[in-house]
């Protein structure tokens, strides 16, 4: 069944997305390396600090400033996306967009085949693009490989795969 599309322009991550952007990241309270090689992560899958400096190895942050971190960096990033977002979306379609963007980075998520084929028109190619290497590669890691030590990363790209055409 489709859905109701319209400009992102008019589109806020929902509380359903965010709530699934936190369950799906995990609470981890003192900054590590998810994956050998990656850079240091904490809270709700943070690399960096609201000031945009690095997160450094072992620092430490409580569920609520990770709650306000998580926020601050969406609240950031959404007007970048909703910029380069030209072509109309449902809410279902821009809540896995920003938890896309939110792993990768919202301007690599503007560069991303994703929103090439969304801006295209082109929806179905638009989640056929969540699977695509970027999704599938960790620090030089096919994730797809069991034993590969960053599997989830895969298997969070296969389930945006199948939301994304659940939502057209």
């Amino acid at each position: 069944m489709s859905k109701l599309r319209i400009a992102a322009a008019a589109l806020t991550l929902s509380a359903a997305g965010f709530a699934a952007i936190v369950g799906h990241e995990g609470f981890e309270p003192v900054a590590k390396p998810p994956v050998q090689g990656d850079r240091p992560t904490y809270g709700f899958g943070s690399t960096f600090h609201a000031d945009g400096t690095p997160v450094q190895a072992g620092e430490v942050i409580t569920p609520p400033a990770a709650i306000r971190l998580s926020v601050a960096h969406i609240t950031k990033g959404e007007p970048q996306l909703r910029a380069c977002v030209t072509a109309p979306v449902s809410q279902e379609e821009w809540d896995i967009l920003v938890d896309f963007a939110y792993w990768r980075g919202f301007s690599g998520a503007c560069r991303s085949e994703v929103v090439q084929n969304i801006n295209a028109g082109r929806y179905a190619d638009a989640c056929a693009a969540y699977l695509n290497l970027d999704s599938r590669k960790a620090a030089g890691r096919d994730c797809a490989a069991a034993g590969s030590g960053c599997r989830g990363v895969w298997l969070r790209a296969q389930e945006r795969n199948r939301k994304c055409m659940e939502a057209q």
